[in-house]
Protein backbone atom coordinates (compact mmCIF):
# COMPACT_ATOMS: atom_id res chain seq x y z
CA UNK A 1 0.00 0.00 0.00
CA UNK A 2 1.08 3.66 -0.55
CA UNK A 3 1.28 6.00 2.56
CA UNK A 4 -1.75 6.34 3.79
CA UNK A 5 -3.53 10.13 4.16
CA UNK A 6 -2.34 10.59 7.90
CA UNK A 7 1.34 9.53 7.18
CA UNK A 8 1.38 11.76 3.82
CA UNK A 9 0.71 14.80 5.96
CA UNK A 10 2.83 13.81 8.58
CA UNK A 11 6.35 13.75 6.44
CA UNK A 12 4.92 17.09 4.96
CA UNK A 13 4.78 18.71 8.59
CA UNK A 14 7.98 16.90 8.79
CA UNK A 15 9.44 19.13 5.84
CA UNK A 16 7.70 22.19 7.19
CA UNK A 17 9.00 21.96 10.71
CA UNK A 18 12.90 21.61 9.20
CA UNK A 19 12.09 25.31 8.10
CA UNK A 20 11.17 26.03 11.81
CA UNK A 21 12.22 30.11 11.34
CA UNK A 22 12.57 30.21 14.69
CA UNK A 23 14.91 27.92 15.67
CA UNK A 24 17.13 29.26 13.14
CA UNK A 25 17.21 32.82 14.01
CA UNK A 26 17.67 31.97 17.31
CA UNK A 27 21.25 30.13 16.15
CA UNK A 28 21.79 33.11 14.00
CA UNK A 29 22.04 35.73 16.39
CA UNK A 30 23.95 34.40 18.40
CA UNK A 31 26.74 35.19 15.49
CA UNK A 32 25.91 38.10 14.80
CA UNK A 33 28.22 41.35 16.04
CA UNK A 34 25.20 43.84 17.50
CA UNK A 35 26.71 47.62 17.37
CA UNK A 36 24.88 50.56 18.74
CA UNK A 37 21.17 50.85 19.00
CA UNK A 38 19.43 47.81 17.40
CA UNK A 39 16.24 48.25 15.52
CA UNK A 40 14.66 44.87 14.03
CA UNK A 41 12.38 44.41 11.31
CA UNK A 42 10.33 41.60 10.44
CA UNK A 43 9.10 41.10 6.98
CA UNK A 44 7.03 38.14 5.26
CA UNK A 45 5.03 34.75 6.56
CA UNK A 46 7.36 33.84 8.74
CA UNK A 47 8.08 37.02 10.25
CA UNK A 48 6.09 36.92 13.59
CA UNK A 49 8.29 33.60 15.03
CA UNK A 50 11.39 35.34 13.74
CA UNK A 51 10.74 38.01 15.31
CA UNK A 52 10.09 36.46 18.44
CA UNK A 53 13.07 34.26 18.36
CA UNK A 54 15.48 37.23 17.44
CA UNK A 55 13.52 39.22 19.78
CA UNK A 56 14.28 36.54 22.66
CA UNK A 57 18.10 35.82 21.63
CA UNK A 58 18.87 39.51 21.86
CA UNK A 59 16.88 39.85 25.49
CA UNK A 60 19.01 37.00 26.56
CA UNK A 61 21.82 38.80 25.08
CA UNK A 62 20.76 41.83 27.43
CA UNK A 63 20.54 44.19 24.19
CA UNK A 64 16.60 45.82 24.26
CA UNK A 65 16.19 47.04 20.51
CA UNK A 66 14.86 50.77 20.44
CA UNK A 67 11.79 49.74 17.50
CA UNK A 68 10.71 46.18 16.77
CA UNK A 69 8.16 46.04 14.10
CA UNK A 70 6.93 43.22 12.24
CA UNK A 71 4.75 43.31 8.73
CA UNK A 72 2.90 39.90 7.59
CA UNK A 73 -0.48 38.73 6.35
CA UNK A 74 -3.31 38.47 8.04
CA UNK A 75 -3.02 34.47 8.66
CA UNK A 76 -0.02 35.00 10.51
CA UNK A 77 -0.15 37.62 12.67
CA UNK A 78 -0.18 37.34 16.12
CA UNK A 79 0.28 39.78 18.76
CA UNK A 80 4.13 40.07 19.89
CA UNK A 81 5.20 41.95 23.31
CA UNK A 82 7.58 44.22 22.13
CA UNK A 83 6.97 44.80 18.45
CA UNK A 84 4.14 46.17 16.49
CA UNK A 85 2.77 43.79 14.21
CA UNK A 86 0.97 44.65 11.15
CA UNK A 87 -0.77 42.90 8.75
CA UNK A 88 -0.55 43.45 4.78
CA UNK A 89 -2.42 41.97 1.52
CA UNK A 90 -0.89 38.72 -0.30
CA UNK A 91 -0.91 37.93 -3.04
CA UNK A 92 -2.11 40.99 -4.10
CA UNK A 93 -0.52 44.25 -2.33
CA UNK A 94 -3.48 46.32 -0.20
CA UNK A 95 -4.00 49.40 1.83
CA UNK A 96 -2.30 47.50 4.81
CA UNK A 97 0.66 46.88 2.90
CA UNK A 98 0.72 50.55 2.12
CA UNK A 99 0.56 51.31 5.62
CA UNK A 100 3.42 49.10 6.65
CA UNK A 101 5.36 50.35 3.81
CA UNK A 102 5.10 53.25 5.43
CA UNK A 103 5.49 52.67 8.84
CA UNK A 104 8.86 50.81 7.56
CA UNK A 105 10.51 54.07 5.83
CA UNK A 106 9.38 56.00 8.85
CA UNK A 107 11.47 53.21 11.50
CA UNK A 108 14.43 53.20 8.82
CA UNK A 109 14.35 57.12 9.09
CA UNK A 110 15.19 56.91 12.89
CA UNK A 111 18.09 54.66 12.45
CA UNK A 112 21.80 56.61 12.80
CA UNK A 113 25.08 55.91 12.27
CA UNK A 114 26.68 53.17 14.22
CA UNK A 115 23.13 51.49 14.96
CA UNK A 116 22.30 47.64 14.10
CA UNK A 117 19.16 47.75 11.68
CA UNK A 118 18.43 43.40 12.01
CA UNK A 119 16.42 42.38 9.64
CA UNK A 120 14.60 39.09 9.28
CA UNK A 121 13.03 38.04 5.73
CA UNK A 122 10.97 35.50 4.92
CA UNK A 123 8.93 34.97 1.85
CA UNK A 124 5.98 37.16 1.01
CA UNK A 125 8.02 39.88 1.67
CA UNK A 126 7.11 41.29 -1.80
CA UNK A 127 3.65 41.89 -2.09
CA UNK A 128 3.24 42.60 1.89
CA UNK A 129 5.69 45.83 1.56
CA UNK A 130 4.41 47.63 -1.87
CA UNK A 131 5.92 50.85 -0.48
CA UNK A 132 5.35 52.25 -4.20
CA UNK A 133 7.91 54.85 -5.86
CA UNK A 134 6.55 58.25 -6.52
CA UNK A 135 3.84 58.70 -9.30
CA UNK A 136 2.76 54.97 -8.62
CA UNK A 137 -0.14 54.36 -6.95
CA UNK A 138 -1.41 51.05 -4.58
CA UNK A 139 -4.02 50.61 -7.43
CA UNK A 140 -1.17 50.57 -9.79
CA UNK A 141 1.28 48.04 -7.80
CA UNK A 142 -1.93 45.66 -7.91
CA UNK A 143 -2.64 46.37 -11.59
CA UNK A 144 0.61 44.97 -12.28
CA UNK A 145 0.86 42.02 -9.88
CA UNK A 146 -2.47 40.90 -11.28
CA UNK A 147 -0.83 41.20 -15.20
CA UNK A 148 2.26 39.27 -13.62
CA UNK A 149 0.45 36.86 -11.99
CA UNK A 150 -2.17 36.26 -14.58
CA UNK A 151 1.06 35.57 -17.38
CA UNK A 152 2.08 32.91 -15.29
CA UNK A 153 5.32 35.08 -14.54
CA UNK A 154 7.83 32.60 -12.23
CA UNK A 155 9.12 34.27 -8.83
CA UNK A 156 12.60 35.59 -10.18
CA UNK A 157 10.80 37.92 -13.39
CA UNK A 158 7.93 39.03 -11.02
CA UNK A 159 10.12 40.66 -8.85
CA UNK A 160 12.78 41.78 -11.35
CA UNK A 161 9.19 44.07 -12.09
CA UNK A 162 8.15 44.53 -8.45
CA UNK A 163 11.79 45.88 -7.02
CA UNK A 164 11.76 49.36 -9.77
CA UNK A 165 8.08 49.98 -8.46
CA UNK A 166 9.15 49.90 -4.66
CA UNK A 167 10.70 52.33 -2.74
CA UNK A 168 12.34 49.13 0.00
CA UNK A 169 12.56 46.30 -2.85
CA UNK A 170 16.20 45.49 -4.72
CA UNK A 171 17.97 47.23 -2.56
CA UNK A 172 15.52 49.81 -1.32
CA UNK A 173 15.57 49.15 2.33
CA UNK A 174 19.30 49.61 2.36
CA UNK A 175 19.41 53.01 1.23
CA UNK A 176 16.54 53.83 3.57
CA UNK A 177 18.43 52.75 6.84
CA UNK A 178 21.79 54.31 5.32
CA UNK A 179 23.93 55.38 7.09
CA UNK A 180 22.91 52.43 9.77
CA UNK A 181 24.15 48.92 9.53
CA UNK A 182 22.24 46.50 8.09
CA UNK A 183 22.02 42.47 9.14
CA UNK A 184 19.61 40.10 7.73
CA UNK A 185 18.82 36.49 8.42
CA UNK A 186 16.94 34.81 5.38
CA UNK A 187 14.59 32.30 4.82
CA UNK A 188 14.45 31.09 1.39
CA UNK A 189 10.90 30.34 -0.82
CA UNK A 190 13.40 30.91 -3.85
CA UNK A 191 14.67 28.09 -5.49
CA UNK A 192 18.15 28.25 -5.98
CA UNK A 193 18.18 30.54 -2.97
CA UNK A 194 19.00 34.19 -5.02
CA UNK A 195 18.85 36.46 -2.33
CA UNK A 196 17.95 38.67 -4.96
CA UNK A 197 15.03 36.99 -5.24
CA UNK A 198 13.41 36.28 -1.79
CA UNK A 199 10.91 39.14 -0.97
CA UNK A 200 12.15 40.71 -3.80
CA UNK A 201 15.69 41.85 -2.20
CA UNK A 202 15.31 44.42 -0.26
CA UNK A 203 18.75 44.07 1.15
CA UNK A 204 20.62 42.98 -1.74
CA UNK A 205 21.16 44.65 -5.66
CA UNK A 206 18.13 44.15 -8.14
CA UNK A 207 17.84 41.22 -9.98
CA UNK A 208 17.99 43.65 -13.69
CA UNK A 209 18.58 47.09 -14.60
CA UNK A 210 15.61 49.09 -15.45
CA UNK A 211 16.11 48.40 -19.26
CA UNK A 212 15.81 44.85 -18.59
CA UNK A 213 12.85 44.84 -16.80
CA UNK A 214 11.52 46.65 -20.24
CA UNK A 215 13.04 44.02 -22.45
CA UNK A 216 11.28 41.24 -20.60
CA UNK A 217 7.57 42.66 -20.07
CA UNK A 218 7.90 43.67 -24.19
CA UNK A 219 9.27 40.23 -25.32
CA UNK A 220 6.13 38.71 -23.01
CA UNK A 221 3.71 41.31 -24.77
CA UNK A 222 3.03 42.58 -20.93
CA UNK A 223 4.02 46.16 -21.45
CA UNK A 224 1.06 47.93 -22.97
CA UNK A 225 -0.74 46.22 -20.52
CA UNK A 226 0.85 47.51 -17.57
CA UNK A 227 -1.05 50.93 -16.12
CA UNK A 228 1.00 53.89 -17.35
CA UNK A 229 1.89 55.12 -14.27
CA UNK A 230 4.02 51.59 -13.88
CA UNK A 231 5.65 52.01 -16.69
CA UNK A 232 6.66 55.56 -16.81
CA UNK A 233 8.45 54.95 -13.50
CA UNK A 234 10.07 51.93 -15.43
CA UNK A 235 11.41 54.18 -17.93
CA UNK A 236 13.31 56.89 -15.71
CA UNK A 237 17.34 56.64 -15.66
CA UNK A 238 18.64 54.32 -13.47
CA UNK A 239 19.97 54.50 -9.75
CA UNK A 240 23.61 56.44 -9.50
CA UNK A 241 24.85 55.45 -6.40
CA UNK A 242 26.27 52.41 -5.37
CA UNK A 243 24.08 50.53 -2.63
CA UNK A 244 25.55 50.60 1.00
CA UNK A 245 26.89 47.02 2.03
CA UNK A 246 24.87 44.71 4.30
CA UNK A 247 25.54 41.55 6.22
CA UNK A 248 23.01 38.77 4.54
CA UNK A 249 23.11 35.33 5.40
CA UNK A 250 20.51 32.59 4.89
CA UNK A 251 19.52 30.84 6.98
CA UNK A 252 16.90 28.38 6.05
CA UNK A 253 15.66 26.65 2.70
CA UNK A 254 13.55 24.33 0.51
CA UNK A 255 16.29 21.79 0.13
CA UNK A 256 16.61 22.00 4.15
CA UNK A 257 13.31 20.53 4.58
CA UNK A 258 13.47 18.28 1.54
CA UNK A 259 16.21 16.41 3.34
CA UNK A 260 14.53 16.52 6.52
CA UNK A 261 12.14 14.72 5.26
CA UNK A 262 14.02 11.70 3.39
CA UNK A 263 16.20 11.34 6.77
CA UNK A 264 12.80 10.71 8.22
CA UNK A 265 11.43 7.76 5.80
CA UNK A 266 14.34 5.29 4.48
CA UNK A 267 12.70 4.17 1.39
CA UNK A 268 12.16 8.16 0.36
CA UNK A 269 14.30 9.65 -2.48
CA UNK A 270 14.74 13.44 -3.37
CA UNK A 271 13.94 13.11 -6.86
CA UNK A 272 13.99 16.70 -7.89
CA UNK A 273 14.57 19.94 -5.58
CA UNK A 274 13.89 22.45 -8.58
CA UNK A 275 10.56 21.62 -9.88
CA UNK A 276 9.73 25.26 -11.55
CA UNK A 277 7.70 25.73 -14.76
CA UNK A 278 4.50 25.42 -15.58
CA UNK A 279 2.59 23.11 -13.72
CA UNK A 280 1.69 20.72 -16.32
CA UNK A 281 4.61 20.18 -17.47
CA UNK A 282 5.78 19.48 -13.41
CA UNK A 283 2.40 17.27 -13.46
CA UNK A 284 3.95 15.34 -16.75
CA UNK A 285 7.67 15.06 -14.77
CA UNK A 286 5.99 13.35 -11.62
CA UNK A 287 3.75 10.91 -13.54
CA UNK A 288 6.71 9.76 -15.56
CA UNK A 289 8.50 9.10 -12.59
CA UNK A 290 5.28 7.17 -11.56
CA UNK A 291 4.85 5.57 -14.61
CA UNK A 292 9.00 4.28 -14.68
CA UNK A 293 9.41 3.16 -11.24
CA UNK A 294 10.02 -0.60 -10.87
CA UNK A 295 8.04 -2.95 -9.55
CA UNK A 296 9.06 -5.00 -6.51
CA UNK A 297 9.47 -2.35 -3.57
CA UNK A 298 7.22 0.66 -2.77
CA UNK A 299 8.28 3.97 -3.91
CA UNK A 300 8.63 7.52 -2.34
CA UNK A 301 9.65 9.78 -4.11
CA UNK A 302 10.32 13.99 -2.89
CA UNK A 303 10.37 16.75 -4.62
CA UNK A 304 10.50 20.60 -3.95
CA UNK A 305 10.25 23.49 -5.94
CA UNK A 306 7.45 26.05 -7.09
CA UNK A 307 5.41 26.06 -10.59
CA UNK A 308 3.18 28.50 -11.91
CA UNK A 309 -0.08 28.64 -13.39
CA UNK A 310 -1.08 30.24 -16.33
CA UNK A 311 -4.78 31.66 -15.40
CA UNK A 312 -7.48 30.93 -18.23
CA UNK A 313 -10.70 30.81 -16.24
CA UNK A 314 -11.98 32.24 -13.34
CA UNK A 315 -11.93 29.85 -10.74
CA UNK A 316 -10.23 29.24 -7.44
CA UNK A 317 -7.36 27.69 -6.80
CA UNK A 318 -3.27 27.62 -6.73
CA UNK A 319 -0.33 25.99 -7.83
CA UNK A 320 -0.21 22.82 -5.41
CA UNK A 321 -3.81 22.27 -5.93
CA UNK A 322 -4.33 22.26 -9.84
CA UNK A 323 -0.53 20.11 -9.87
CA UNK A 324 -2.25 17.14 -7.34
CA UNK A 325 -5.43 17.57 -9.55
CA UNK A 326 -3.29 16.83 -12.77
CA UNK A 327 -1.13 14.32 -11.39
CA UNK A 328 -5.05 12.62 -10.68
CA UNK A 329 -6.25 12.83 -13.77
CA UNK A 330 -3.03 11.80 -15.50
CA UNK A 331 -2.33 8.86 -13.57
CA UNK A 332 -6.38 8.01 -14.07
CA UNK A 333 -5.29 4.26 -15.43
CA UNK A 334 -2.25 4.84 -16.31
CA UNK A 335 -0.35 2.26 -14.07
CA UNK A 336 0.00 -0.92 -15.05
CA UNK A 337 -1.78 -3.92 -13.18
CA UNK A 338 -3.90 -1.07 -11.03
CA UNK A 339 -0.88 -0.11 -9.43
CA UNK A 340 -1.94 1.94 -6.07
CA UNK A 341 -0.35 5.74 -5.46
CA UNK A 342 -0.85 8.62 -3.59
CA UNK A 343 0.34 11.81 -4.30
CA UNK A 344 0.58 15.38 -1.90
CA UNK A 345 1.69 18.80 -2.73
CA UNK A 346 1.60 21.48 -0.54
CA UNK A 347 3.12 25.28 -0.02
CA UNK A 348 4.88 25.15 3.32
CA UNK A 349 3.36 28.49 4.18
CA UNK A 350 0.08 26.47 4.43
CA UNK A 351 -2.02 28.88 1.67
CA UNK A 352 -2.14 27.97 -1.68
CA UNK A 353 -2.82 31.08 -4.09
CA UNK A 354 -6.20 32.81 -2.45
CA UNK A 355 -7.50 29.94 -0.66
CA UNK A 356 -7.66 28.53 2.47
CA UNK A 357 -5.81 25.32 1.48
CA UNK A 358 -1.85 24.55 1.43
CA UNK A 359 -2.49 22.31 -1.71
CA UNK A 360 -4.26 18.80 -2.32
CA UNK A 361 -4.14 15.17 -1.92
CA UNK A 362 -5.15 12.59 -4.23
CA UNK A 363 -5.21 9.36 -5.16
CA UNK A 364 -6.73 6.55 -7.63
CA UNK A 365 -10.45 7.45 -6.34
CA UNK A 366 -10.18 11.16 -6.34
CA UNK A 367 -11.53 10.87 -10.17
CA UNK A 368 -14.51 8.90 -9.01
CA UNK A 369 -15.43 10.87 -5.92
CA UNK A 370 -15.63 13.71 -7.68
CA UNK A 371 -17.55 12.74 -10.75
CA UNK A 372 -20.09 11.18 -7.42
CA UNK A 373 -20.54 14.31 -6.62
CA UNK A 374 -21.28 16.02 -9.56
CA UNK A 375 -17.72 17.97 -10.61
CA UNK A 376 -16.80 17.80 -14.03
CA UNK A 377 -12.97 17.11 -13.73
CA UNK A 378 -11.67 18.61 -16.90
CA UNK A 379 -14.23 21.13 -17.10
CA UNK A 380 -13.04 22.34 -13.66
CA UNK A 381 -9.58 22.25 -14.42
CA UNK A 382 -10.45 24.64 -17.75
CA UNK A 383 -11.25 27.01 -15.38
CA UNK A 384 -8.58 27.46 -13.02
CA UNK A 385 -10.95 25.83 -10.02
CA UNK A 386 -8.94 23.34 -8.99
CA UNK A 387 -10.16 24.39 -5.39
CA UNK A 388 -13.84 23.44 -6.32
CA UNK A 389 -12.37 20.23 -8.21
CA UNK A 390 -10.61 18.56 -4.85
CA UNK A 391 -13.00 19.97 -2.40
CA UNK A 392 -15.80 17.57 -4.49
CA UNK A 393 -13.49 15.27 -3.72
CA UNK A 394 -12.54 15.56 -0.53
CA UNK A 395 -8.97 15.72 -1.60
CA UNK A 396 -8.06 19.44 -0.46
CA UNK A 397 -4.63 19.59 2.13
CA UNK A 398 -5.58 21.82 5.03
CA UNK A 399 -3.12 22.70 7.52
CA UNK A 400 -3.62 26.12 8.40
CA UNK A 401 -0.63 28.99 9.04
CA UNK A 402 2.64 27.61 9.36
CA UNK A 403 4.27 30.00 10.39
CA UNK A 404 7.33 29.67 7.82
CA UNK A 405 8.11 29.61 3.91
CA UNK A 406 10.09 27.83 2.24
CA UNK A 407 8.43 27.04 -1.28
CA UNK A 408 6.22 23.88 -2.23
CA UNK A 409 6.69 20.27 -1.23
CA UNK A 410 5.56 17.13 -3.42
CA UNK A 411 5.61 13.77 -2.22
CA UNK A 412 4.46 11.04 -4.54
CA UNK A 413 4.08 7.29 -2.80
CA UNK A 414 3.55 4.27 -5.07
CA UNK A 415 2.76 -0.01 -3.99
CA UNK A 416 5.19 -1.97 -4.96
Amino acid sequence: MPLTRPEMIALFETGVRAADPGAAVAGAVAGVPLEGTVHVLGVGKAAVAMTRAALTALAEAGVTPATALVVTNAENAQPLAGARVMTAGHPVPDAGGLAAGRAVLDMLAGAEAGDTVLVLVSGGGSALLPAPVAGVSLDDKAAVSAVLLGAGLDITAMNAVRQHLSRLKGGGLLRAAAPARVVALILSDVIGDDLRVIASGPTVAPILPRAGVRALLRDRDLWAALPEAARTALERPEDAPPLPEADNRLIGSNRMSLDAMAAARPEAQIICDALTGDVAEAAARICAVAQEAPRGAPVLALFGGETTVTLRGDGRGGRNQELALRVAMALEGALPGGRGWRFLSGGTDGRDGPTDAAGGITDPHTLARLDAAGGDAAALLANNDSYRALALAGDLLKTGGTGTNVADLQILSLDP
